[in-house]
């Protein structure tokens, strides 16, 4: 891509590159400069930060156009942030990374399961700020018109913070399911505490081999947790998590210290 003197905004998902999702933040993203996309060949839901290692990838230009270019590619979202920092892009980076706009929530504990949190942070890593913009609805068809409506907001506020503040920023941002006039507003929140407990069905081919569908729901182990990400969605605000990749225990780190290493 020609250089343009625009910002350049990286868009990527995990539902995959033919998403309405994905087009809807590509649209949004050309608002604030030169778009690059690059994007699941097919949906990689729940696949957090795994990346392809036995198999090649293949990258697809999907169109080429005076400041947007998308690209399919048949890796995971991780994958489509690796190869195009790595490939595509050369040797600029990104002023920004978006993921999304996901179809389905991914507060909670959700956001390590989550392939678009795992797009975002993979940016993050490389000290790229980046925001996963999810919105509560599943459906392939879900209404996105609240969701750009505040995604423009957070990404203007996000661009005006201080240069040295954005350096790995990763925001987790979930919408809910709402007209955008009954949206009561954005909420700074920590993620909740709970877990997700699996069901599954057990089948059997016509070839007598037992096999599973896995379903499952979430636990909240604080519904009334008023600054929580799950308080917020469930009261009609916006939730945006700020989330890091450092998962050292520091609570536990001068107990352990002083057990073992005596």
């Amino acid at each position: 891509m020609a250089t343009s003197g625009k910002p350049l905004i990286f868009v990527t998902n995990d539902d995959g590159v033919q998403a309405a999702g994905i087009a809807a933040l590509i649209k949004l993203a050309a608002e604030f400069g030169d778009v690059v996309a690059v994007a699941p060949n097919e949906s990689y839901s729940g696949m957090s930060h795994s990346i392809t290692m036995h198999r090649p990838l293949f990258v697809s230009a999907v169109s080429r156009q005076p400041g947007q270019e998308i690209y399919s590619c048949t890796g995971t979202p991780v994958d489509c942030v690796k190869i195009g920092f790595d490939e595509i892009l050369g040797s600029r980076l990104p002023d920004l990374v978006l993921s999304g706009i996901n179809h389905g929530s991914n507060a909670n504990i959700s956001v390590i399961y989550s392939g678009t949190m795992g797009a975002a942070t993979e940016a993050a890593l490389y000290g790229i700020p980046s925001i996963g913009f999810s919105l509560t609805d599943h459906s392939p068809t879900a209404d996105f018109t609240a969701s750009v409506h505040y995604a423009r907001r957070i990404i203007a506020q996000v661009l005006e913070l201080p240069a040295e503040r954005l350096a790995g920023l990763c925001l987790n941002v979930n919408i809910p399911d709402l007209p955008q006039d009954e949206i009561r507003g954005i909420r700074i929140c920590r993620q909740t505490r709970g877990n997700w407990r699996e069901d599954f069905v057990h089948r059997t081919d016509p070839n007598n081999r037992d096999y599973y569908w896995m379903s499952g729901r979430f636990y909240n182990f604080e519904h009334d947790a008023e600054e929580s990400d799950e308080w917020a969605l469930r009261h009609g605000y916006v939730a945006v998590v700020p989330v890091q990749m450092d998962l050292t225990d520091y609570e536990r780190l001068d107990l352990l210290r002083g057990h073992m290493e005596r």
